[in-house]
């Protein structure tokens, strides 16, 4: 039972040392997070964003997005970045040995297999180079 867990927990810990978050960004660009106004820097910090934002403090916020939709409207085009979070689980059925579930390794040797469940968490759409929505889920 101790082998089949020691995977798990591997890459759990390696997934919370590589986890970005908004110190580490801005860490990483302080000339772009400066260059921010100090009600916009205050947001970053909180890893939120506001309307106005540009894709600089955007990334600063919120890191990089997880998919990227391009909208035409009768309006123009804008630019939807979409943010993510993967909820992993155990499913129903035995398994035993490691298997591959949407290209990831999983172990399982005397349990059910891991299901995967991915949940849009945001929505952040740009015109013109800025944000100007914002939608998330209450």
């Amino acid at each position: 039972m101790r082998t089949a867990l020691l995977p798990a927990i591997l890459a759990t810990l390696l997934l919370a040392a590589c986890a970005s978050t908004p110190e580490s960004r801005i860490e990483k660009s302080p000339d772009a997070f400066a260059q921010l106004t100090p009600e916009q820097q205050t947001k970053v910090r909180a890893g939120q964003v506001g309307i106005g934002f540009d894709a600089a403090a955007t990334r600063l916020a919120l890191g990089e997005p997880d998919r990227v939709l391009q909208k035409t409207t009768a309006s123009g085009e804008s630019e939807v970045w979409i943010y993510q979070d993967v909820y992993s689980y155990p499913g129903a059925g035995p398994c035993y040995g490691a298997y591959f579930r949407y290209g990831l390794p999983s172990y399982c040797f005397f349990g059910p297999p891991m299901v995967q469940e991915v949940k849009e968490r945001m929505r952040v759409s740009f015109e013109a180079g800025k944000v100007v929505g914002i939608e998330k889920e209450q």
